[in-house]
């Protein structure tokens, strides 16, 4: 991983973990293209329906932020729970991102790389694990099921990761 993007990595998931209350772990779950990019400009039907969801949504769970190399949601894991559970609205939302980015592609954005979904967290300083959780082609049947117990499984490899 290059070290400019560690260190804005590290200093986005600071910025994150000082904003919530009480002990936890952030990890970020992003949604990148395995070639290209995946934002705005190339991929405005996408957008358009995320942006319809997120205007939709009372509440979230995560912050939602956008990248040139796709979006990424920040989320914050309270401990003290018994085994790793994702809120509906975070497992909604990447849900909504893997189908918009087909139907994008479907109505002419590009570029047409099949995405990963990834979760990553930093454990130190020096020290940042990333899990590659799923991968999609834009004809793939998107599952929220699927989704949802393949994050979960990441997220708790990732959480259990301890400081060395």
């Amino acid at each position: 991983m290059d070290e400019g993007w560690k260190n804005q990595f590290r200093r986005r998931m600071s910025r994150f973990s000082t904003r919530r209350p009480g002990h936890g772990n952030a990890i970020s779950i992003k949604v990148r293209p395995q070639g290209g990019c995946f934002h705005r400009q190339h991929s405005p039907h996408a957008y358009d329906l995320i942006d319809d969801y997120l205007h939709s949504c009372t509440s979230m769970d995560a912050n939602f932020e956008e990248h040139e190399s796709g979006p990424e949601l920040l989320v914050w894991l309270a401990l003290g729970t018994a085994g790793v559970t994702l809120a509906k609205s975070v497992i909604d939302l990447v849900t909504v991102i893997i189908k918009a980015r087909s139907e994008g592609i479907k109505k002419g954005d590009s570029p047409s790389a099949p995405i990963e979904l990834i979760v990553r967290k930093v454990i130190t300083q020096d020290k940042i694990i990333e899990e590659k959780v799923l991968r999609f082609d834009y004809k793939d049947e998107v599952n929220t099921e699927q989704i949802e117990k393949a994050l979960i499984k990441a997220v708790e490899k990732i959480t259990e990761n301890k400081k060395e």
